[in-house]
Formats: C-alpha cells, sequence, structure tokens
C-alpha cells in the first residue's frame, strides 16, 4: 500500500509540472478570415497580378503573390496569418527575404488590418471584401518621411 501512495504522488509530480493544458474554445480569428481564401487576379498598366490564399486549416492561412510583367515575374511574395499565444499574426516574406510579424490590430466583417510600426514600409496592411466581390489590399507607412501607400484589388478567378 505505501509502495502505491508514494507511486500516485510520483505521478501526480509528473502531471503537476507538464504544460498545463487550458480548457477553451478554438480562437475564431482565422477561420473568420475564410473570405480571403482562393485565387485572385488582376491587372494594373499591363502589370498581372495574382495572390493566393489557403483555406484556414490548422490556426493559419498561407498565402503568396505574384507581379509579372511583359512574360516574366517581377516581384513575389509568400505569406502566413497563424494565432499564437501572442495574438493573430500577418507574416510578410517579399522575395523569399526572412519574414516580418505584422499584429492583427482590428477585424470585422470581411476586414483585416496589421500593423508593425518598428518596420520601415509599411506599417500597415490592410485587407477588405467590397461588395461586388473584389478583394483589395493596402499597405500603408512612410517613405522618406512623407505618407505613402499602395493598394490591389483583385477578383476571384474563374
Amino acid at each position: 500500500m505505501r509502495n502505491r501512495m508514494h507511486a500516485v504522488r510520483w505521478i501526480a509530480l509528473a502531471l503537476a509540472a507538464l504544460p498545463r493544458i487550458v480548457d477553451a474554445a478554438p480562437s475564431e480569428t482565422v477561420p473568420s478570415l475564410a473570405w480571403m481564401a482562393g485565387t485572385w487576379t488582376g491587372t494594373s498598366g499591363g502589370l498581372e497580378m495574382e495572390e493566393h490564399w489557403t483555406p484556414p486549416k490548422g490556426g493559419s492561412l498561407l498565402g503568396l503573390h505574384r507581379d509579372v510583367a511583359n512574360g516574366r515575374m517581377v516581384s513575389f511574395e509568400f505569406f502566413r496569418i497563424e494565432e499564437s499565444a501572442a495574438g493573430t499574426t500577418y507574416w510578410a516574406s517579399p522575395r523569399g527575404a526572412p519574414p516580418t510579424p505584422f499584429r492583427m490590430v482590428s477585424r470585422a466583417d470581411r476586414r483585416v488590418v496589421f500593423e508593425n510600426p518598428q518596420h520601415d514600409f509599411p506599417t500597415r496592411i490592410l485587407y477588405w471584401l467590397t461588395e461586388d466581390g473584389a478583394l483589395h489590399a493596402k499597405i500603408e507607412g512612410t517613405r522618406g518621411g512623407e505618407p505613402a501607400a499602395e493598394e490591389w484589388t483583385w477578383r476571384r478567378a474563374r
């Protein structure tokens, strides 16, 4: 009996040392961004733009962007949006550079905003879906001390 009690105490101590599992519902943040999923295309001044987002799964969305001009790729970027203990983060990796984090600061129906005030440019990334079904993205910040922004508009590819 004494050996059993000793074993029970050791098991209790070992279990107490394990990381605590919080019994909470999974966050609804990433699943609520399902409106971004799909293949999106657009053109601007002869530049062919495409953006692809996977459906939300495993607490993340994965994306990529490609620009093509005169039949040649002129730019690309990889991204991911994922949930963690720190919150929902958009990770941008232009041209394969190490990813830069942008924390989600607001979310509404079919609109999300991410920010990283310490980044040079951009400091804000916005995505929204309009009633006509167009996906928009905008980056904002400052360049050379002046406000600057770039915006893209895509339609769902058929």
